[in-house]
């Protein structure tokens, strides 16, 4: 008998940047809010249902416009996981948060928001990531 497999290659149409915070998912998202005009609101939390391995939760906060889509992820599981890496993107743990952005320009281009994200005094660190090179970037995907 045959057996065939089904290789799917996701194309990731957003920025990512990676934040490093100490500070709460909600007081983050308060201070995004304040210092790009935004209205992040929190959604219900995203679950990640790993086959034999336990399930992974993560808070994520969100907002939209016709033009522009915000989202802020948190990128360590807040449900206790027995996993070696309770990571929603393992490959860049080292960051406390990700922040997807979809249709970003203009007075929120790449560079524009790179510079604000680092003026905030509740980020201690900013990198922006092509999500196409990372290994779990269906992860991302929403």
């Amino acid at each position: 008998m045959k057996t065939f497999t089904l290789d799917v290659d996701y194309e990731c149409d957003f920025a990512l940047f990676g934040l490093v915070s100490s500070t709460r998912d909600y007081t983050l998202a308060w201070t995004l809010n304040r210092a790009l005009r935004l209205r992040l609101v929190k959604q219900p939390e995203l679950l990640l249902n790993l086959l034999n391995q336990g399930r992974l939760v993560f808070t994520h906060y969100l907002h939209t416009t016709e033009t522009l889509t915000f989202r802020l992820l948190r990128n360590r599981s807040i449900a206790p996981s027995n996993l070696k890496k309770p990571f929603l993107a393992p490959d860049i743990k080292e960051y406390d948060y990700l922040l997807a952005v979809s249709n970003g320009s203009g007075h929120l281009a790449d560079d524009e928001l790179m510079h604000r994200l680092t003026a905030l005094d509740a980020v201690q660190y900013v990198c922006q990531f092509d999500p196409n090179t990372l290994k779990y970037k269906e992860n991302l995907i929403l």
